[in-house]
């Protein structure tokens, strides 16, 4: 058992944000949390020097990192490449991502997250899979060359009983209510993206079970007062949840302002849908046989279709806060809690309180990673 006591800044809890505290730890979770306690009763104390401690981020949608895409690797190395090179800023747990690929490579990804969740790889809590059963019009970056139907074959491959959670992004327009609803059934976090989806079909894909919406405004049918379309559907509901990418290039900020006022923020989650560029020293990379070109935090191909990005969570956090005006408890709870309660692990990840796991990352004042505890281990 260890107790950190932490002081000199902002710790942001369940109930509020305390200038001080002092977390105990057995194992990896945390079995108390005291904001009166003096140092003296700590095993060690860290000066948080006018910075912030927060739950550890939960990035939903992760491509790549570390010089990895996951598309090229999906082995259980390929996990790991990717899940350290996210640690460090922040990210305490992510879903490794496919975006649309054949059978056989969402397969190999599937069965590699289980056998990184297996060896106990500190931070994979699932999968996404991202395509291939989406939009041709709205497919952005993604190879058509890839994309499918949802077939019995696909279904199969989805539903099989798995280690981590899996989340799927896919067209509403090219599927049934009753497949959306036969996926959510069998565990499967449905969402919508990559969408040339109406209005009126988007809301018949949330009342069949589909409770996601993948990166907001990008590679959806636009808001339009007689067609208020994918974004208009999003906008409207209030109980799904909807990833967005805070980078500055993927939503202007009076769009990222008027959705965050429309609906619960607690609804919203921060991705980074980065790509093997982030902790990486060589930032261009080829995707699906493509150079992609980064530049100044922006991932381009050669006809300028954004693929992906350079971003991380904490780097969504401090993007989120500078342009939409969020408080950093806000921010922070869009990228911890939120996504937590997404995937349906609220009872393990997404916030200071006892019994949960022992993940949390120490912000400077101005926002940057300066510490990240992993089950009660300091990894960075």
């Amino acid at each position: 058992m260890t107790r950190l006591h932490f002081t000199g800044g902002s710790i942001v809890a369940s109930d509020g944000v305390h200038a001080q505290g002092t977390i105990t730890v057995d194992g990896d979770r945390i079995t108390a949390l005291d904001f009166d306690a003096a140092p003296s009763s700590a095993d060690a104390t860290i000066d948080l020097a006018g910075g912030w401690l927060t739950p550890g981020f939960i990035d939903t949608q992760c491509n790549g990192g570390g010089g990895v895409l996951f598309n090229d690797e999906p082995t259980v190395e390929g996990i790991v490449a990717i899940a350290q090179a996210h640690q460090r800023f922040g990210a305490t747990a992510l879903l490794p991502t496919i975006i649309s690929d054949t059978p056989n490579v969402i397969a190999a990804a599937l069965d590699a997250i289980d056998a990184a969740i297996e060896a106990g790889v500190p931070g994979v809590v699932g999968v996404h899979i991202e395509g291939p059963v989406i939009s041709l019009a709205r497919k952005g970056i993604h190879d058509a060359s890839r994309f499918s139907r949802l077939d019995e074959n696909l279904i199969a491959l989805l539903t099989r009983p798995r280690r981590g959670k899996v989340v799927l992004t896919l067209a509403p327009e090219r599927v049934q209510p009753a497949d959306i609803a036969r996926l959510a059934q069998a565990g499967v976090r449905v969402s919508a993206g990559h969408s040339d989806a109406d209005y009126e079909t988007t809301k018949a894909a949330f009342a069949a079970g589909m409770t996601g919406v993948t990166h907001l405004y990008n590679a959806m049918t636009p808001l339009h007062h007689r067609a208020p379309g994918l974004v208009g559907a999003a906008l409207d509901d209030q109980k799904v949840w909807c990833g967005i990418i805070a980078d500055g290039h993927h939503v202007h900020d009076a769009a990222l302002r008027i959705a965050l006022r429309s609906r619960p923020l607690d609804r919203f989650m921060l991705v980074s849908d980065a790509m093997p560029c982030v902790g990486a020293e060589t930032k261009d990379f080829m995707l699906q046989g493509r150079p992609i070109t980064v530049r100044d935090g922006r991932c381009v191909s050669a006809d300028g279709t954004l693929a992906g990005s350079d971003l991380d969570m904490a780097g969504a956090v401090r993007e989120i806060v500078a342009r939409a005006g969020v408080t950093v408890p806000q921010a922070v709870a869009m990228a911890s809690t939120n996504p937590a309660a997404f995937l349906g692990l609220s009872e393990e990840r997404g916030a200071l309180i006892p019994g949960l796991r022992a993940d949390w990352v120490w912000l400077t004042s101005d926002l940057q990673p300066a510490g990240v505890w992993v089950g009660g281990q300091r990894l960075h």
